[in-house]
């Protein structure tokens, strides 16, 4: 698809410099940038390549602007300009178009106006599905789930019973929502299994990555707030409540009946403890391990970064000597 410069600028609200009957048809990098593309520049310190650079059009600050050779978008926010125009340009397929023959659905699931399932998705009894609900090939939809209008699943999405989702949430193939959060009772040494009996509610504009998996509550629900985005290979708890518009990138475990704040920020392969707090606006680096509650905003980082192996070696040495220094130190002090 093509849309011409003018056309882009008034959709993204962006200010015109030059040809706005020029037509973009891709979005690229600066590096990799071609006649007919639009590209972005975010950061100023690279300005210096704007005056090479191939582009039909380029986004831009407003301090950017006399460096650029091209055509130019005006925006304060350069990024969020390149997000808006890859939404205008997106050629990604829809999961499913129509109701495919071999999709299995019961007699009573209420269907809206222009549903489509994909071939053999099963939709069991008692679901809604609203407007412009589009399910993938081989999602399994359980009983009495509702799912709001506009909501994408792509293939091969497990969706449990008496789970609501909101609308326009984005849900990525092998994610499985609603399975059994891990409660058991221990009965001198046997595990007795605790029906988990609470639902999953999940509100609108959440996206969810692949092979994410959202347990259900064992008695209160699993909630998941409006504005969400979940990376791939996330695990959330039972019980577990995450605040508007925060971002978890992947890998990330999340305990249960832990309560995660609004515009959090939780970096890849953390591992945060249940049964405690996290309040709003909390950032958390990559890889840590968080055991305690957190009730002050900011930034939380925990975990060793990479380093040389023979770095590692000696200082793992040196940690494995710490317990016999303290008592070395103790008796020091008493010495003295």
């Amino acid at each position: 698809m093509a849309m011409t410069l003018q056309q882009i600028a008034t959709a993204i609200q962006a200010e015109l410099h030059g040809d706005g009957n020029i037509e973009i048809s891709t979005i690229s990098s600066m590096q990799n940038a071609q006649p007919g593309s639009i590209t972005f520049l975010s950061d100023s310190k690279y300005s210096a390549q704007l005056a090479s650079v191939a582009a039909s059009a380029v986004i831009v600050k407003s301090d950017d602007l006399a460096a650029c050779n091209t055509n130019a978008l005006v925006m304060k926010n350069p990024y969020v300009g390149f997000a808006l125009v890859a939404q205008l340009l997106d050629t990604t397929p829809a999961p499913a178009t129509d109701i495919a023959p071999s999709a299995v659905i019961a007699e009573d699931v209420v269907l809206g106006d222009n549903v489509a399932i994909g071939a053999n998705a099963v939709i069991e009894t008692g679901v809604t599905l609203a407007d412009n609900v589009v399910i993938g090939a081989g999602c399994f939809v359980g009983k009495d789930t509702s799912i709001g209008q506009s909501t994408k699943l792509w293939a091969n999405v497990t969706i449990y019973h008496n789970i609501a989702i909101g609308s326009d949430c984005l849900i990525q193939s092998g994610t499985v929502i609603g399975a059994d959060g891990f409660g058991y009772a221990n009965d001198g040494g046997k595990w007795i299994k605790i029906p988990q009996l609470g639902r999953v509610i999940i509100g609108d504009r959440v996206e969810i990555g692949a092979c994410t998996t959202i347990d259900r509550g064992a008695l209160d629900n699993t909630i998941i707030s409006d504005g969400v985005i979940l990376d791939n290979q996330c695990q959330v708890g039972h019980n577990v409540e995450i605040g508007e518009n925060t971002a978890i990138s992947g890998g990330t475990l999340l305990a249960g009946s832990l309560k995660l704040g609004k515009q959090c920020m939780i970096g890849g392969g953390s591992v945060i403890n249940g049964h405690m707090e996290i309040t709003d606006n909390v950032n958390i680096t990559g890889m840590s391990m968080v055991m305690r509650p957190i009730d002050k905003a900011g930034l939380y980082s925990s975990g060793i970064p990479a380093q040389t192996n023979r770095e590692w070696r000696r200082q793992t040495a040196r940690v494995m000597k710490i317990d016999d220094m303290h008592k070395r130190l103790s008796k020091l002090e008493k010495l003295s």
